[in-house]
């Protein structure tokens, strides 16, 4: 055994090495090689130095030497038990920490040096059968002068030695990380301690996202104190279950905290708490870093402002909307309108703004009393959010006065106009409506100022200005009426509203009349003609269609004045049929898409037929193409329904819309009438022959016959002959008048 020799340096003699002494040799150079691997210093093999035969030895002192240096000088404690635990060996550290000299400590049982609770531990490893695991324990050792010493006690046995069952215990003193370990946790505890008596939630969470700690303030935020999830913060996809839930936002905040490194500053979210409470807070999440700059967590700060933001919308009300009413107020108004100025300016949009002050408000309020009053302005208020849509801007400006801003109108300014006027009237006639108060029935009626809104406007107070000067024209002008401040504008409404009037006048007195135009074959004969819609207004004399079909297209006075044209060449075909020879006779009417699309068409065309007895192989209906496109599978069902009457069909204007080989195979047609412009260009313009040509080749292969209408020269007839046109209608032939007139 590696004893306490005095003499560690001796060198054995040459003449007195014998057997016995180069075996201990062996011996003590293998223990010191079995501490040296127990204290993780792994096999070092020993210098063996073979001699020549006839006494030579080896020589193995020097191995010992540096083994047993290695040993004294080492960090560790190291000591060397007997199979009964009796110390025969200890190093100098092991003497320094138990406070005794080798010479004490050796014959000594380790047990003794162990604390008492410690060692019924260190009992159990003694007594365990050979071969022995390595253990480590971690213990008390007590020192002579009575100090307690924590260490990690690597007990090995060493198998030089089985037989007599020694074992190398090596020490490890724990002192210094146990004082560490302590200033840590007093660290943390101090640390815990500020936490948890922050006036903000705290919560630490893991690498994983799961929840390490939470303080006080953080639990009643949440209102969690007994039932909060570790795992509250641990998966984006439970996170995300709510689109628009604030918790989704902390937590992702967080997760971006630890997997990203992100950091998030006073986020402010709405939450909805473990009890189902809503709340708004403002949260801030920042990574935990550590030594390696690693992240391994996350620290999450939680600030409830919920009364905070309660006071702040109750000042932002008081501030921004109308007490009363509850409607954006006058400097809210003012906002949103320039808000809605530079929207338009920037997309070239057109608006509007709507000036509303009611009429003789103040004569009922003072008659009524003001909480009256009151009650009257919060149902006008009611009423005109009510008649306009959900993006438009509904204000009160104070008293009686409103404001509505409308965006997004149509690009066109008759139609903006239009839209305009539309709503106006829908807010008329919303606050005409009797009034409830105080157990009787009130009325009130506003004047209302209109003007539109386009990029050339630069300023938002021009713009109420021209709305307020409109109102008081609609006040001189009576009252209970709209006016658009822009004379143009409100001319051009004016205009509309008068002809949409004198248009149902004009149907209600039968002011509009039919008038033909004949259709010729290829030698002049009358072969038909074409019913041209005219309006005999009693001022304006005789009008075409283009000053009124377009109105009557957006009123749906299209659908009587169609079903009127339709009964007078009901008429006018009954008439012809009386004379053999004219009885033979086509007339065309046009149908607009208006007309086509109404559901009770087809049956409103049976009954004319049926009721007037006519041939109906002679009436022709005459559709464009937009029109057939539109719903090109319903198109077809209603054509082939008159059709089955014996009613014909012809494409108007073919040539100028979207002309397909595929819609004139499916459509039942059975004439193409070729547009004037077309037959205007023919004779002097390539391209124009070659379309009439390419027409005129088609649509016999098609089963389609042709007529060229607007034939004004007899240039432009000869052309078309020539390439198999049989039937004309233009000025050539006679310009559209009265039958009499045609002799028709």
């Amino acid at each position: 055994m590696i004893a306490n020799d005095p003499t560690p340096n001796s060198v054995i003699s040459s003449g007195a090495n014998t057997a016995a002494e180069i075996q201990d040799l062996k011996r003590r150079l293998a223990e010191a090689e079995a501490v040296l691997h127990a204290i993780g210093a792994g096999e070092v093999d020993a210098l063996l130095v073979t001699g020549r035969q006839g006494g030579q030895v080896l020589e193995l002192q020097g191995a010992e030497h540096d083994y047993r240096l290695l040993v004294e000088e080492m960090g560790e404690g190291a000591i060397t038990l007997t199979a009964t635990g009796q110390i025969y060996y200890a190093n100098r550290r092991m003497a320094a920490m138990l406070d005794l000299s080798h010479q004490l400590l050796t014959g000594t049982a380790l047990a003794e040096f162990i604390s008492e609770s410690d060692r019924p531990a260190y009992h159990a490893w003694l007594r365990t059968p050979s071969p022995r695991p390595q253990q480590r324990l971690e213990l008390q050792l007590l020192s002579a002068s009575g100090a307690s010493i924590p260490c990690h006690l690597s007990l090995t046995e060493l198998p030089y030695e089985q037989k007599q069952g020694a074992f190398c215990v090596i020490a490890t003193d724990l002192s210094v990380q146990k004082r560490a370990e302590d200033a840590v946790r007093q660290s943390e505890q101090r640390l815990k301690s500020i936490v948890e008596h922050l006036p903000i939630g705290v919560w630490f969470l893991d690498q994983h996202g799961q929840i390490s700690y939470g303080n006080s303030v953080a639990q009643r935020i949440w209102n969690c104190a007994e039932r909060f999830g570790r795992d509250h913060f641990r998966t984006c996809d439970r996170c995300s279950t709510k689109a628009e839930d604030g918790t989704k936002l902390q937590n992702c905040a967080a997760l971006r905290a630890i997997f990203k490194g992100e950091t998030t500053l006073n986020k402010e979210v709405a939450i909805q708490c473990v009890d189902g409470t809503q709340k708004t807070i403002l949260t801030s999440a920042v990574p935990i870093q550590d030594g390696d700059s690693n992240i391994v967590g996350a620290v999450v700060l939680n600030t409830d402002i919920t009364e905070r933001k309660a006071a702040e919308n109750q000042i932002q009300q008081l501030a921004f909307f109308d007490v009363l009413t509850h409607l954006p107020n006058r400097r809210l108004l003012i906002d949103r309108l320039g808000h809605a100025l530079a929207s338009i300016q920037r997309t070239g949009s057109i608006g509007a703004l709507l000036f509303i002050d009611l009429d003789h408000f103040k004569d009922l309020n003072d008659s009524l009393g003001h909480d009256m009053g009151d009650q009257l302005l919060k149902q006008v208020a009611a009423r005109l959010v009510g008649s306009v849509r959900a993006r438009d801007t509904v204000a009160r400006l104070g008293g009686d006065e409103f404001v509505i801003v409308m965006e997004d109108l149509s690009d066109d300014v008759e139609q903006a106009a239009q839209q305009t006027r539309t709503v106006a009237e829908k807010v008329l006639a919303a606050i005409a409506k009797p009034y409830p108060l105080g157990g009787g029935q009130h009325h009130v009626t506003p004047s209302i100022g209109a003007t539109l809104i386009d990029a050339k406007d630069l300023c938002v107070d021009d713009l109420l200005k021209r709305a307020d000067l409109a109102m008081y024209q609609a006040k001189d002008a009576g009252r209970n009426r709209f006016r658009f401040f822009d004379p143009q504008t409100q001319i051009a409404l004016e205009q509309r509203t008068e002809l949409e009037a004198h248009l149902r006048e004009g149907l209600r007195n039968q002011q509009f009349v039919l008038h033909y135009q004949a259709q010729v074959d290829g030698d002049g004969s009358l072969i038909g003609a074409e019913a041209l819609l005219r309006w005999a207004h009693p001022e304006h004399g005789m009008l075409g269609p283009d000053v009124f079909i377009h109105l009557a297209e957006e009123t749906g006075l299209i659908l009587p004045l169609g079903e009127w044209v339709l009964q007078a060449a009901c008429l006018q075909l009954v008439a012809w049929a009386e004379d053999r020879g004219s009885r033979q006779r086509s007339l065309a009417i046009n149908i607009s898409a208006r007309q086509f699309r109404d559901p009770n068409f087809v049956e409103m065309v049976r009954t004319a037929v049926l009721r007037y007895g006519i041939e109906p192989s002679l009436l022709e209906l005459e559709l464009t193409e937009s029109l057939l496109l539109e719903d090109l599978d319903e198109t077809i069902t209603k054509m082939a329904a008159l059709r089955a009457l014996g009613l014909r069909f012809a494409l108007d204007d073919f040539g100028t819309g979207y002309s397909s080989l595929a819609y004139l195979k499916r459509l039942p047609l059975d004439t193409l009438k070729i547009d004037r412009s077309f037959v205007d260009d023919v004779t002097r313009d390539a391209n124009a022959a070659a379309i009439v040509r390419a027409i005129l080749a088609l649509a016999p292969k098609l089963g389609l016959s042709v007529i060229a209408e607007g034939v004004e020269t007899e240039a432009q007839r000869q052309f078309l002959a020539r390439n198999g046109c049989c039937a004309f209608q233009g000025y050539l032939f006679g310009k559209p008048a009265p039958a009499k007139t045609l002799g028709l």
